[in-house]
């Protein structure tokens, strides 16, 4: 967490610190929704900041995020290093539009240089909000608490109606088995419903993920692959 946020998080503090706090988050909000208005439809890519070039999981993002993008959609990530440059590399590497929602962390977060748009942002839950609002699919790579926590935020937003059913693909199925095979703990338990397991593909094949993706986004939504133009408004200063 951010300082700010710790501070926050400490409990009650005097209203006027209470009251700045609520402005600053406002204006992080302002400033992520102005940046990514124009983006088009997105699919986010979630994993981690740590796996390098030449990790497997690397030339598996930076593959299925090409794929992706050749369907039309704009590519967005945490806009850092790791899964998220190797997502925002493969949109760029076919043509495709690549954006990023960053945030500044002490040993690991910085800008990756595939990014055609990006955005920083203070607060973890305002960058988990625009992750999430401009996207109509969510692709899970291995990654660790911070990943989770995103996917976690995406899947429950499903399962709870308070977004669309948009598709949600977890990928390497090795990585995730243990978590696979909890969901089948909870619905024995019946903590989740039996359907909810329908919610996401867990998948290592990026043919079956593309599919999946297009069957349940495109076609469902009947999306057109080429960017709906919006023209900025010049009085609020908005540029594409």
């Amino acid at each position: 967490m951010t300082k700010p946020e710790i501070k926050f998080l400490e409990g009650p503090q005097s209203r006027w610190k209470e009251f700045k706090f609520t402005v600053s988050v406002l204006f992080e909000f302002i400033k992520g929704l102005r940046a990514l208005h124009f983006v088009g439809p997105c699919v986010t890519v979630f994993g981690s900041a740590r796996f390098k070039e030449g990790h497997p999981d690397y030339g598996l993002a930076r593959n299925v995020s090409g794929k992706i993008a050749q369907l039309g959609f704009t590519i967005l990530t945490g806009g850092g290093p790791g899964i998220m440059e190797a997502a925002n590399r493969g949109a760029r590497e076919v043509g495709g539009r690549s954006v990023g929602c960053n945030i500044d962390l002490p040993h690991e977060q910085y800008a990756n240089p595939y990014m055609d748009k990006w955005v920083n942002i203070k607060y973890f839950f305002v960058r988990k909000t625009l992750l999430i609002k401009y996207s109509y699919a969510f692709v899970v790579m291995p990654g660790g608490f911070g990943t989770l926590d995103e996917y976690f935020e995406a899947i429950t937003l499903i399962q709870t109606k308070m977004i669309s059913d948009f598709p949600v693909v977890i990928m390497d199925k090795e990585f995730y088995k243990n978590i696979i095979a909890h969901n089948e703990v909870m619905k024995a338990k019946g903590t989740i419903s039996a359907n909810d397991t329908d919610l996401f593909l867990c998948t290592d094949d990026i043919d079956e993920a593309v599919a999946y993706i297009q069957n349940n986004t495109i076609k469902r939504y009947n999306l057109s692959p080429a960017i709906k133009k919006v023209k900025p408004f010049a009085w609020l200063f908005e540029r594409k």
